[in-house]
């Protein structure tokens, strides 16, 4: 049995839940041009804060985004998204995938602005990809093949899997042409390669001989 003060710890802490879903529900309701450029400026600051203190920030901006719509909504939580924490690129990813369900347009041509602004070791490059998969869309393939163009080899092997796991053989003619690729990847089967590391090149050929065998079989 719980003593006095567990219990009212506890009694503490649905209170400021409650609170905390209060002013949430505050701000998704008020003025929608201040409260977007608030969410911009935490996040741009949280970079200068301790890490605990970060994320409680970010995951608390990447809920109320979910609030909203429109291209500056995208590219917020794609920015979120590229951060370090686990736990706030999880929030973003969750968020990011509910607004593309709903309006894919949107997101993609977020994404695209992405694959410009990011370079080489950015999480976000790594994370769409995957994201991207679960989207019932049928541009989601080409989308999905800008990422091969981009100048980070993790990005690019994370777009090779993602494209494998959509199953589309027409990504075959992208993938022809990554075949030669030597950079290498912290991406792939680790547990068959020496030292961990693999090419671009050997992921882009073996997605190749996946895709043709689902399309020989039908699946």
């Amino acid at each position: 049995m719980a003593d006095g003060s567990t219990k009212d710890t506890l009694e503490r802490l649905f209170a400021a839940e409650r609170e905390a879903r209060r002013i949430h529900d505050e701000l998704a309701g008020g003025d929608r041009t201040a409260v977007m450029a608030a969410v911009v400026a935490a996040i741009g600051e949280s970079d200068r804060l301790e890490e605990v203190e970060a994320t409680t920030r970010l995951v608390c901006a990447a809920r109320l985004l979910g609030e909203f719509e429109g291209p500056e909504v995208a590219d917020a939580l794609i920015d979120i998204l590229n951060k370090d924490q686990p736990e706030v690129r999880s929030e973003a990813g969750d968020q990011l995938q509910g607004l593309a369900y709903d309006r894919f347009k949107e997101v993609a041509l977020a994404v695209e602005r992405a694959l410009g602004r990011l370079g080489v070791g950015s999480n976000a490059l790594v994370e769409l990809p995957y994201l991207l998969t679960e989207i019932p869309e049928p541009g989601v393939v080409t989308l999905l093949a800008k990422f091969l163009a981009h100048d980070d080899p993790d990005g690019v092997a994370a777009a090779i899997e993602a494209l494998v796991e959509v199953g589309d053989p027409s990504a075959v003619g992208a993938l022809e042409k990554l075949r030669d690729d030597k950079r290498k990847t912290r991406l792939g089967d680790e547990e068959e390669l020496e030292g961990g590391d693999v090419t671009v090149g050997e992921l882009a050929e073996e997605a190749i001989q996946l895709l043709q065998a689902m399309e020989e079989h039908g699946e």
